[in-house]
């Protein structure tokens, strides 16, 4: 459930996820809580997602390592961040913070990226690796955008896997992309290309069985497509045994 259309108290879109609740396990996507940004923290927002998370008790909460706002201004998009001490030091305080705030751990998602940093002094895997220990929170691993990032910027996403310590990953998201050419885009609009799944079923063998969703926001399928995308995601993860420490 993505967690910002349900943070206003009351209301139908409350009412139905009240009433899946009540047969089922949910779990909480964020895309505002913006980690990454020099802003203030926005306590009026964890508070309703603190709220929130009572009303409904999700299985985990989780968000993107990513900045979108800046000035007081929100961005509908999730800009990637630099790979140094500076904003590793941010992070973990931040994270503490919204734990602390939340009483809970969160999952910390990376995202899809279209430019680097030339100040960068870790790679992603080494900066999210460092980042799950010393803030103790775990690692939702979209593997569509570890292969576009892998793809923009030239690195191994085999090496991205093998840099990630087992235990941090606590979920697993797949989607689909779009070829431009020149750059990967992530869009959620095609099912999970072949090099994808590759990866993902490196990430089971690594990693274990763990918790996937697979990610279409445009345009909707039909439902066959969407359980089609499901099936073969179930199909490699029963080809998986334990998980290699």
């Amino acid at each position: 459930m993505i967690s910002e259309n349900f943070m206003v108290a009351g209301g139908n879109p409350r009412r139905v996820l009240r009433a899946v609740r009540e047969r089922h396990p949910v779990v909480l996507h964020g895309v505002s809580l913006s980690l990454g940004s020099v802003d203030a923290l926005d306590i009026d927002y964890l508070d309703a997602l603190a709220e929130l998370a009572r009303e409904v008790e999700p299985a985990w909460i989780s968000d993107h390592l990513c900045w979108s706002s800046y000035g007081g201004h929100r961005a509908h998009d999730l800009w990637p961040l630099p790979y140094t001490e500076e904003a590793f030091g941010h992070l973990r305080e931040w994270i503490l913070r919204v734990q602390d705030h939340l009483g809970r751990r969160i999952m910390v998602e990376n995202v899809s990226s279209y430019v680097a940093y030339a100040h960068s002094t870790a790679t992603e895997w080494e900066f999210l690796a460092a980042l799950a220990g010393a803030a103790d929170c775990a690692l939702l691993l979209d593997v569509n955008n570890v292969w576009v990032s892998s793809v923009n910027h030239g690195f191994d996403p085999y090496a991205y896997l093998a840099g990630l310590p087992v235990a941090s990953v606590g979920q697993v998201h797949l989607a689909g992309h779009s070829d431009h050419g020149t750059h990967l885009l992530d869009t959620h609009d095609h099912p999970v290309a072949a090099p994808v799944w590759d990866l993902y079923a490196a990430t089971l063998a690594r990693f274990g069985k763990v918790s996937t969703l697979v990610e279409w926001d445009d345009p909707i399928p039909d439902l066959a497509t969407l359980v089609a995308e499901t099936t073969k995601a179930r199909a490699i993860e029963s080809t998986i045994g334990v998980r290699h420490e």
